[in-house]
């Protein structure tokens, strides 16, 4: 077996097909004869249509149909996936949840034609009053729906009979998943076979979402998704305009082709949700936790179900015997929110961590030393040793390449001229997530290999990774293996998100390769012209494309002989992985872990804040390609920045209309905000994933809001606690 091939930092295998501009995207797909699409969006947030006349939008050239709540046939919802219910089925009333929801689907020759003729649609509304406040008292709540409150020892004893004691409110506004490429769908019918190119993270969870809302087995649907151009999150669902680009397409016989607008980007494809969270943490004059109080209220959509247990990440990360943990939805009437990078940690972890470095001060307490002290070897809800942990590392390790220990403590005490700096930190965790995953392994007569599953690559590296994965584990070179992905009718696989697709993909196609080299070893083994003749599977080990026995590598044949002497094209085995209790395997499955460290330079006079410099130390598990690993981490921590300083969804509080749904006005970090960002990986193999790893997809971004914010304290004393930062919190 080669050991070089897994954790080399070698380039991405699909680079040169994305730089060539080869790589097709789901925007870039074109079928015959196919139609376009375009939406026609809400113009209030709350009420219901008392007219709609598409007579003129019908009448206009090369128009074909015009979908409205009238002639749309009743549809169902999608059916339940891991991650919550599908949303509602679109157009199925005259009801108006939210500004830009979908009142009519316009489908015409061509894309400009079906463009003007949405302009055409006219739409009369009786409005009502929306509800966007998330601390609307008259919103309703959806209270711990997936059961992860905690509440463990004497929570409100505890801070009572606290020695020192701190209780803040910080909020964090909504944030809008903005990839490059714009979401795209097309939907093309043959017969009662369809096939769906779409922009999605999950290909397997839209074709088993298709299939139930237009009642066709699942073996008749096929998506495709080979490249995505960022996603974050928002690609994690069968979205409304998926359903209606398919609809149409089998109304009018003709593949239809949608792609959205960035205004519609912001109000048709999710969102990070605004939370309040309100944080008391009690402690010794030593600086030992006592308890931990933290409650938050999230936004919401009236008719939608996506749950985030913002404070969920409370409960596990300090060694303290009394922690309670609260997580409330309030239904308002704004778009649906999703998963967006880092979901509900990102939120949760500005909160608590501001909060801690305010107790450090409380305390007159180093801050890295506090979370040092209150460090936890064992999983404090279910008291098992983590499978792996090596955040205490991330600490020492980020603190010595920052430089921490020359920070002098004291808020506005370091100066650069007119330049106020400030140095913050703070730790973070993301919780472990796997779900059921499978692969096939196929080697050719001609010595190649291909690996496939159906995954997609947002851009995280799926592609090479796995490429490694599977050389390593059928002893090939590289440039011998072939790894596929982004299509449906492969093996069933989970979403590119939640930090989870890559161990549990990378245990499919490990399983896979292993079975798969065994089926080679069984053949050769009842062969009395192999060398392996006789030689149990078990006694044998692969490299160099070879089949040998282990300690020998003379004993041993190729791949390519062995099936060239039984006549076989190829052999394949279908391989799987699932996730084992922690009570089975006797420890706590743990996610990974990290120590941000930022320093900020704040101008004295103008308020200004740059990032002068970040320190991201990563307890990730097994790093499988150093490179794309390290790649994770920096556009991550690019998120971070942009939800610390620049992103902020801006809804009207009259209207519910989205102030700011195009990149000329909603801020995102450009390449001037970035300095360099050092980036160091700790610890080692995680012991309860197949191939070590953790997924370290979200984790570059959980810390970086709360760091910049403390660090911002730092530099001016000023405690910002709600994000974004702006120079008006600084004059």
């Amino acid at each position: 077996m080669s050991e070089a091939v897994v954790g080399a930092g070698i380039n991405r295998v699909d680079g040169p097909r994305k730089v060539a501009g080869a790589a097709p995207y789901p925007s870039d797909f074109n079928a015959h004869h196919q139609a376009h699409a375009a939406l026609v969006g809400s113009t209030v947030a709350a009420g219901r249509i008392v007219r709609i006349d598409t007579a003129a939008a019908e009448a206009s050239p090369g128009v074909i149909t015009v979908l409205t709540h009238l002639n749309t046939p009743r549809m169902e919802r999608g059916p339940m996936t891991p991650l919550g219910i599908s949303p509602p089925a679109p157009m199925q009333d005259g009801h108006i949840r939210h500004y830009g929801q979908h009142v009519a689907f316009v489908v015409a020759d061509r894309p400009e034609q079906a463009a003007y003729a949405a302009r055409l649609v006219s739409v009369e509304y009786e409005r009502t009053e929306p509800l966007l406040d998330v601390q609307d008292p008259r919103a309703p709540q959806v209270i711990d729906p997936w059961g992860t409150d905690s509440d463990r020892g004497d929570t409100a004893g505890a801070l009572v009979s606290a020695e020192v004691k701190v209780t803040r409110t910080y909020t964090t506004p909504d944030n809008t998943n903005s990839p490059l490429g714009l979401f795209a769908t097309l939907a093309v019918w043959d017969q009662d076979r369809l096939t769906v190119h779409d922009t999605t993270q999950w290909p397997s969870m839209v074709k088993a979402t298709l299939a139930g809302v237009f009642k066709i087995p699942e073996s008749s649907v096929r998506v495709l998704a080979p490249y995505v151009g960022g996603a974050f999150g928002a690609g994690l669902r069968a979205w409304p305009h998926v359903i209606l680009t398919v609809l149409a397409a089998r109304q009018i016989g003709r593949p239809v082709k949608l792609v959205l607008t960035r205004p519609q980007m912001f109000s048709s494809v999710g969102h990070r949700p605004d939370t309040v969270q309100w944080v008391s943490l009690g402690a010794t004059r030593s600086g030992e936790l006592t308890a931990i109080d933290h409650r938050t209220v999230s936004s919401l959509a009236m008719e939608d179900d996506d749950y985030e247990a913002v404070s969920a990440g409370s409960a596990f990360a300090y060694r303290c015997p009394n922690v309670v943990t609260r997580d409330v939805q309030a239904r308002l009437n704004r778009p649906a929110p999703c998963s967006m990078r880092a979901p509900a940690a990102g939120q949760g972890n500005f909160a608590l961590e501001s909060a801690m470095d305010e107790l450090a001060y409380a305390l007159e307490m180093d801050p890295l030393q506090l979370r040092m002290s209150n460090h936890t070897e064992v999983h404090p809800q279910l008291g098992l040793p983590w499978s792996s942990e090596a955040l205490r590392e991330c600490y020492q390790v980020g603190a010595e390449r920052f430089g921490w220990s020359s920070r002098n403590p004291g808020p506005r005490s370091m100066r650069d001229g007119d330049w106020l700096i400030g140095y913050g930190m703070a730790g973070c965790s993301y919780a472990w997530y796997s779900v059921p995953c499978s692969a096939r392994a196929t080697v050719s007569r001609d010595g190649s290999a291909l690996v496939r599953s159906a995954a997609t690559d947002i851009g995280t590296g799926t592609y090479t990774v796995m490429t490694q994965v599977s050389a390593e584990y059928l002893g090939l070179p590289l440039d011998l293996v072939r790894f596929d992905l982004g299509d449906s009718d492969m093996p069933a696989a989970p979403q590119a998100g939640g930090s989870g697709l890559t161990g549990a993909l990378g245990g499919a196609v490990l399983d896979a390769c292993g079975r798969l080299v065994r089926r080679f070893a069984e053949l050769a083994a009842k062969d009395v012209e192999s060398p392996l003749h006789g030689v149990s599977p078990d006694a044998v080990t692969v490299g160099g494309g070879r089949v040998h026995v282990k300690g020998d590598p003379s004993r041993g044949e190729s791949y390519t002989d062995i099936l060239s002497r039984h006549e076989l094209a190829e052999l394949s085995a279908d391989g799987s992985s699932a996730p084992a209790s922690p009570q089975e395997l006797g420890m706590a499955p743990s996610g990974a872990f990290g120590a941000k460290f930022v320093e900020v330079r704040v101008d004295r006079d103008l308020g200004l804040v740059r990032i002068a410099r970040v320190v991201s130390a990563i307890d990730g598990g097994r790093i499988l390609n150093e490179k794309t690993g390290r790649s994770q981490i920096i556009g991550a921590t690019i998120g971070g920045i942009g939800q610390a300083l620049f992103e902020d969804t801006a809804t009207d509080p009259r209207t519910g209309r989205i102030a700011n749904g195009t990149f000329g006005d909603y801020l995102i970090p450009v390449n001037a905000d970035i300095p360099d960002l050092d980036v160091v990986f700790v610890g080692g193999p995680d012991r309860f994933s197949p191939v070590g790893t953790k997924g370290i997809g979200e984790i570059g971004l959980v810390g970086i809001a709360a760091a910049v914010a403390n660090a911002v304290h730092h530099a001016t004393g000023k405690r910002v606690r709600s994000l974004p930062i702006t120079i008006d919190d600084m004059l």
